[in-house]
Order: C-alpha cells, then sequence, then structure tokens
C-alpha cells in the first residue's frame, strides 16, 4: 500500500488537492493519505492532522506577525512526516511553507512532487534553484509555467488546469434563490471579498457600499467556508445584503461579480461571469511586494492571456468612485460582450479538462519506480 502525505495550505490548494485525491483513488484504490489541508481533502478520506485555517498568512507585515507559529507548524509537520514514512510527499502551491518542507524532506530520500508550481515566476525567481535540487516532479497548471522552467534547465510537465475539471463537473442547482432567500427577478452580483480575514476587512464594506448603488440588482456576498457565518455578521447584521455558502452555485447564477484577486478570479471567469479584480493589502507588504513582483497583472486571467481582459484595482486604486465606474460597464454593452469573447479564449489556453486525472497519472508513475 502505497502512503502519500499532502500538504494545501488555502482554501483553493484543499480544493485542487481534494479532486487529485480523487483521482489517485480511482487509480490506485490503497493509496493511504495523511497531511494538511480542509475539509474538501478530509471528504476524499485524507487523515487531516492540521485546517489550513491555522496557517493562513498573507502578506510580509502578517508573516513577521505570526513567524512564531509558522515556525512550530513547520517543526510540527515535519515530526508527522517523519512518523507516517510516505512513499511521495505532494505539495500544492503554498511556497513559504511547502517549499521549507520539501528540502527537508529531499535530504531524507523523500520523493517529493509539486503540484501547483510556486509562481516563482512572479518574484523571487532564484527560488528555482531550490526547486530543482529538492523537487523530483513539477507539475505545472498554467502553459507558460513550462517555458519559464525550461529556461532554467528544469523540466516541468503541463497537466491543465484543474478549476476547468471542478467547474466542468459542478451541476447548477434547482432552488438555489429559494434556499439562500434571494429574489426571484433581481439579476444577481457575486461579491467575493477573499478567503484570509486579512483580505475580507479590507475588501468587503467598500463592495457593500457598491451594492447601495445598484437596487436594480441583488448583491450577494460568498462567505469562505474558512470563516464561520458570526464573522460575517459584523457587516451583515446591519446591512441587507444576502449571503451564501456556496461559491459555485452564485456564479452559476450570477451577471457579474466583484472578486479580490486569487484564485477566484479564475473561477469567476470559468463560470462566464464578467468583473472587477481588485486587491488591496497591508501598506508595508504592498510596498515591499511592488518592489518585489515582476508580473504585469495580479489576475490569472490576465496573465494567460498577456493582456488586460479584466480590469484590476490594486492598493489606492481600489475606491468607491474607480470602483462604479468599471463595474457598471459589466453589466451591459460592448465591454460585457468583449470579455466574455476573451473568456473563449482563456478556456482554450488552459488546455482542457483532465488536469486531475494527469497529475494523478505522474503521481502513480513515480509511486510504481518507488514502492
Amino acid at each position: 500500500m502505497a502512503k502519500v502525505f499532502l500538504i494545501a495550505g488555502e482554501a483553493s490548494g484543499d480544493l485542487h488537492a481534494s479532486n487529485l485525491m480523487r483521482e489517485l483513488r480511482s487509480q490506485d484504490p490503497s493509496i493511504e493519505c495523511r497531511g494538511l489541508g480542509g475539509e474538501l481533502m478530509e471528504a476524499q478520506g485524507l487523515h487531516l492532522l492540521k485546517h489550513y485555517r491555522e496557517m493562513a498568512f498573507m502578506g510580509f507585515a502578517e508573516v513577521i506577525a505570526n513567524l512564531r507559529t509558522i515556525l512550530r507548524n513547520i517543526k510540527q509537520t515535519k515530526a508527522w512526516i517523519e512518523e507516517f514514512k510516505p512513499d511521495v510527499l505532494v505539495l500544492i502551491d503554498y511556497p513559504g511553507f511547502n517549499m521549507r518542507i520539501a528540502t527537508w524532506a529531499k535530504e531524507r530520500g523523500i520523493k517529493v512532487v509539486y503540484y501547483i508550481s510556486p509562481q516563482v515566476w512572479a518574484w523571487k525567481e532564484g527560488r528555482v534553484k531550490t526547486l530543482k535540487a529538492s523537487v523530483d516532479k513539477m507539475l505545472c497548471i498554467l502553459p507558460f509555467e513550462v517555458d519559464f522552467y525550461a529556461k532554467h534547465n528544469m523540466q516541468a510537465d503541463f497537466v491543465g488546469h484543474p478549476l476547468l475539471d471542478a467547474v466542468a463537473r459542478y451541476e447548477k442547482k434547482e432552488g438555489f434563490r429559494e434556499k439562500w432567500g434571494l429574489e426571484a427577478e433581481k439579476p444577481l452580483i457575486a461579491l467575493l471579498p477573499g478567503s484570509r480575514k486579512q483580505e475580507i476587512e479590507r475588501m468587503l464594506p467598500e463592495l457593500l457600499n457598491l451594492g447601495k448603488k445598484y437596487p436594480d440588482y441583488q448583491f450577494v456576498l460568498a462567505m469562505a467556508p474558512s470563516q464561520p457565518d458570526e464573522y460575517y455578521s459584523q457587516w451583515t447584521a446591519d446591512n441587507p445584503i444576502a449571503a451564501v455558502r456556496d461559491t459555485y452555485g452564485l456564479l452559476a447564477q450570477s451577471h457579474a461579480a466583484v472578486v479580490t484577486s486569487g484564485t477566484a478570479t479564475l473561477e469567476t471567469a470559468l463560470f462566464n461571469v464578467p468583473q472587477v479584480v481588485c486587491y488591496k493589502g497591508n501598506s508595508i507588504s504592498y510596498h515591499i511586494a511592488k518592489r518585489l513582483v515582476k508580473i504585469p497583472y495580479i489576475s490569472l486571467v490576465n496573465l494567460v492571456l498577456n493582456r488586460e481582459v479584466v480590469k484590476e484595482l490594486i492598493q489606492n486604486e481600489f475606491n468607491s468612485s474607480t470602483l462604479e465606474h468599471y463595474f457598471s460597464g459589466l453589466l451591459a454593452g460592448s465591454s460585457r460582450k468583449k470579455m466574455l469573447d476573451d473568456y473563449v479564449e482563456l478556456k482554450k489556453k488552459l488546455g482542457g479538462e483532465g488536469a486531475s486525472e494527469h497529475a494523478a497519472k505522474e503521481i502513480i508513475h513515480l509511486l510504481s519506480n518507488n514502492v
């Protein structure tokens, strides 16, 4: 029986790792999985050792403030891996944590697969040396990443983007509006303010203000699975905003969306929902990142197509007037049509469905040469 240890440190990683686990088990039902992740991975049979909500720190300032906790988590994870003695370690994104674990594991002779490449192409390009030395197989989900690694003489495989699988597998639900108490006639606008407390607290108040200016639409907040209902009540108690715990259900029914940068920008595009992408971080973290990051866009939609398809409102640009201006263009007219046309091209570039299956085959192949 093969043993696999997986580490996912945020909600998107939990989603992708759960789909990967489903495919691994379909190809080899005897595989035993332990690791760090969330409810979705646990539902696929993961022996969950720590939930990602205890590990999600974003931005330079936040990481420094929580450094003691992060180092304690790394130490505990190493102990769990040593106890389990896995045949392969599968790391899902989450680079600050996972790259440390990869180096440590490789030194102990553990096979390391990195599924969903760290965004070293965006900043800290020098980290490629560490990845070359510590990773046995790099599985990429963005097409341009293979060329990036080839430039550094590192083998990488493009398996396709797993969100295509997740969205294709989703079945639109009847009675969605009734279940969540939404109005029957008004077009829905999805508000996706992120999954971490730091970003929600910076983004959500401005998004709620936007909703007050468009009474002909119903604005709906997508609550993150990592945050309890009580957390959101500080904003929703005195605001007539509707809130749901079904992001895909909401996107499947939405006319437009305002989205915090991250995986959600790509999910929104795959559901064919026109969007404005917003991000506002800690001021210190933002200014440090601005000097280090080498990419022209923060949205995966724009990065994959290498041009501005969705408008990005970052830091000081994210304010009431600019948000309202670009949001209004999504509701009808040529801007909306062009974005939807660009989404068709985006899907083609992402390589079609089957990413989770392809990634699982690569891992099974590695296991067959190792067990």
